[in-house]
């Protein structure tokens, strides 16, 4: 999916969560250092690749999606089994596949899920942050991060640039690490996008996604003194605004959020940015959100 396209499809969520709305994972949240002692109902949710499997388990059919789950040796499916079987033998299958798999930030993130789910809440805080430093370079090092952090809206926040419009010599750089963010590869992708801003130091399509791909759930507002400074070296470029308001949508600060938005949208009418900005306002107004 395009930077653009993510944009445009968690923007509901994003407007949701800006609100204050509990959504979708963002349900997953420990406060303090409790122990917890009241197991949740029902059957944790599994953050897996998409599969037929995992429609099953989504769609509470638990038996059948064990059955297929159980095709497989695959740690995925084998995560996926164990769960299917909630709450008979899961936590300790899940203790067994972690040990047996320490490097894995997927198994970490699904022990604090089972942890969690049986009211075990500072253990699968544990967990989660050892999901979080094992993998750091995985999509379970952020949803982990999300669990820990949930006053942000969940996952990366998309990065939108007109790729074939960018300075030349960091076209490749650029192209690569989107798609590395996109993958939910922070560290990678950062990587590439600082190396790309190294080279097109001028450019401000390539200093924005640089600037976005400091972004972490544990570290929400590291962008923003990167961006700042762009504004006023670039103040008619509706780039640095557009990833400036949905940063701060991210973060809940809908106000400051839609009256950047509104600027990107004024800066460079015809294109990707401000067209992007105008949706992004349609949706948030559609959605209620002041």
């Amino acid at each position: 999916m395009s930077a653009r396209a993510r944009v445009v499809t968690v923007v509901a969520l994003v407007a949701a969560v800006a609100a204050g709305a509990t959504v979708g994972i963002t349900l997953l949240q420990t406060r303090g250092s409790s122990t917890g002692t009241t197991a949740r109902k029902g059957a944790p949710p599994l953050d897996l690749p998409a599969s037929p499997a995992l429609r099953l388990y989504r769609a509470g059919k638990r038996k059948e999606a064990e059955v297929v789950f159980s095709h497989s040796h695959a740690l995925a499916d084998r995560i996926g089994a164990a769960f299917s079987r909630w709450p008979h033998g899961t936590l300790d299958t899940m203790k067994g596949l972690v040990a047996e798999n320490p490097e894995s930030g997927l198994a970490e993130l699904h022990l604090g899920l089972a942890y969690y789910w049986s009211g075990r809440d500072s253990d699968a805080v544990a967990s989660w942050r050892r999901a979080a430093s094992v993998e750091p370079d995985s999509p379970a090092a952020v949803t982990a991060l999300d669990f820990l952090h949930p006053g942000v809206a969940p996952g990366l926040p998309p990065i939108v640039v007109d790729v074939a419009a960018v300075a030349p010599q960091a076209h490749g750089l650029l192209e690569r690490g989107l798609v590395l963010w996109n993958a939910e590869r922070p560290v990678s992708a950062k990587r590439l996008l600082d190396k790309a801003a190294a080279r097109a130091p001028h450019d401000p399509a390539v200093l924005v996604a640089a600037a976005v791909a400091s972004f972490s759930p544990a570290h929400p507002l590291t962008p923003f003194p990167k961006l700042g400074p762009l504004t006023a070296a670039f103040p008619k470029t509706a780039v640095v605004r557009l990833h400036l308001g949905v940063l701060l949508l991210w973060t809940r600060q809908v106000a400051k959020g839609k009256q950047q938005l509104r600027l990107a949208a004024a800066a460079q009418p015809g294109t990707v940015y401000a067209s992007t900005a105008k949706t992004l306002l349609r949706a948030l107004a559609n959605n209620g959100t002041k």
